[in-house]
């Protein structure tokens, strides 16, 4: 039998994911974008089988919906499909503040609702790339890397046996936490380095000297400010740090701690101590990158199993199971 898998998004993230399912025969898999432009674009790759213009339509016969969307237009998205979603249907999302988009549904659907909140991380040789657009999808994009699974309280073992079986059909390596964790975590590594690119820009776009300042801007600066793009809007960025304000409240302390050291250095003129904290930056980002492109933690103890698609199949069974049509 067939399971029907619409992606609501077709981005870099959203396309990913379809390019690295589209190979499982036994699943049909749906797509729906905003932009026609980038839906077209996503099918001709082969990351969808069909795409429908209607958004309602593109759920309503879905075992199970993806939303890849900026954090900015989820809830309306969820109130768009709120109707025509099937009663045994598993929503998925890979944006970031989990436990606001969890909220939501519990407002939004009924009692029972399948909801899985999924972290996806990108393939290390990915990171340099800076397009994060259709265009910029990959089949692989996911490979070497981890996804972390947050799932509700309420959610049932099924449910998340089925997130992690997908998970693993993409190529990825599944890690459990919660969603309390995961917001926690995305704080730090996804929306603290883009509000750090926003901060620069307004400190020096438009400020004095900044006609002159622009002549000069050069690699460290670009690489800084492009952090800025890659939450697909402004609206969007402000609206996943207002649902995540209480982590970000705190990283923004733990930054703001960190720069007024790194000022209390410079005016005591304290070289060593500078040179120190610089040192400890620099060492720091190459075991970073070290780490990551190594990836050494996917290999420490036990592998999974591999999967197959049909294990999917037997999840939504056990979920319909559980949770009858009235």
């Amino acid at each position: 039998m067939s399971i029907q898998i619409t992606i609501i998004g077709l981005g870099q993230i959203g396309a990913s994911i379809g390019l690295a399912l589209a190979e499982h025969k036994n699943l049909t898999l749906i797509g729906h974008d905003k932009n026609m432009s980038t839906a077209k674009t996503a099918q001709k790759m082969g990351a969808v089988h069909e795409t429908k213009r209607n958004l309602p339509n593109s759920v309503k016969n879905a075992d199970i919906v993806i939303l890849s969307l900026p954090f900015s237009e989820i809830r309306e998205t969820l109130d768009y499909i709120k109707e025509d979603l099937k009663e045994d249907a598993v929503i998925l999302d890979t944006a970031p503040s989990k436990a606001a988009i969890n909220k939501w549904i519990q407002e939004i659907f009924p009692a029972g609702r399948a909801y899985i909140g999924l972290a996806p991380v990108i393939n290390p040789i990915y990171l340099d790339e800076n397009e994060s657009a259709v265009n910029a999808a990959r089949a692989d994009l996911f490979h070497k890397a981890i996804t972390m699974i947050a799932a509700p309280p309420t959610a049932s073992g099924e449910a998340i046996q089925l997130a992690t079986d997908l998970v693993q059909l993409i190529g990825s390596r599944p890690l459990f936490t919660d969603i309390t964790e995961v917001d926690g975590l995305t704080a730090s590594v996804q929306l603290l380095p883009q509000l750090i690119a926003a901060s620069l820009l307004n400190t020096t776009v438009d400020h004095s000297g900044w006609d002159e300042a622009r002549k000069l801007t050069g690699r460290a600066y670009a690489d800084t400010t492009n952090a800025i793009l890659h939450h697909e809007g402004a609206a969007s960025l402000s609206a996943a740090v207002l649902k995540n304000r209480q982590n970000i409240t705190r990283v923004l302390d733990g930054m703001i701690e960190s720069l007024q050291e790194i000022q209390k250095n410079i005016a005591a003129d304290d070289k060593d101590a500078l040179d120190e904290a610089l040192t400890r930056a620099e060492e720091g980002r190459i075991l970073w990158l070290r780490e990551r492109r190594n990836a050494d933690w996917l290999s420490a103890g036990e592998k999974p199993s591999p999967v197959e698609s049909t294990g999917i199949s037997e999840r939504l069974f056990g979920i319909k199971k559980r949770n009858p049509r009235s």
